[in-house]
């Protein structure tokens, strides 16, 4: 499991944490047998403070649930999340070379389309980008200025 960065106070990085089992076989509805069960949670969370991140308890219910279920210790049954969990063969990471990062099974989230064209998508934000742009000239000029008056010019 992949989570946050800004998690814990001594590390600012996102960290893993491995879960070992041998025991595999079927201990509630699913047997686990030649399966790795990834979970990225790295967008899960919120800032406590500006330093520092913590999971809400609807995260940590999103992550047990994840597990539960693919453990087969909850009354639901399990099902791949794209972006987030993904229950996968060894086989499949075998041919990863057994790269055990989450982020390469589970995927990116599914993103919702607006329906909105892509060029004209494009078009809209760089007249937008283009109107900040000018803004932010503006606003440095005139933070110059302000300076200059009380006698600091750069």
């Amino acid at each position: 499991m992949t989570l946050p960065g800004q998690l814990f106070y001594s590390t600012q990085i996102p960290v893993c944490v491995w879960l070992v089992s041998k025991n595999k076989t079927k201990t509630g509805k699913r047997a686990r047998n030649g399966e790795i069960l990834f979970i990225d949670a790295r967008k899960l969370g919120y800032m406590a403070d500006r330093t520092h991140k913590e999971f809400a308890n609807e995260d940590i219910d999103q992550i047990t649930k994840a597990f539960h279920t693919w453990r087969g210790t909850s009354d639901e049954a399990y099902g791949d999340v794209q972006g987030f969990c993904k229950a996968a063969k060894l086989d499949e990471v075998r041919n990863n070379d057994y790269i055990l990062t989450p982020g390469r099974y589970v995927g990116l989230e599914e993103v919702e389309d607006d329906g909105e064209p892509f060029e004209e998508k494009m078009a809209r934000l760089t007249s937008e980008l283009s109107e900040q742009f000018a803004k932010s000239k503006e606003l440095e000029q005139q933070i110059r200025q302000a300076l200059g008056g009380i006698g600091y010019e750069f």
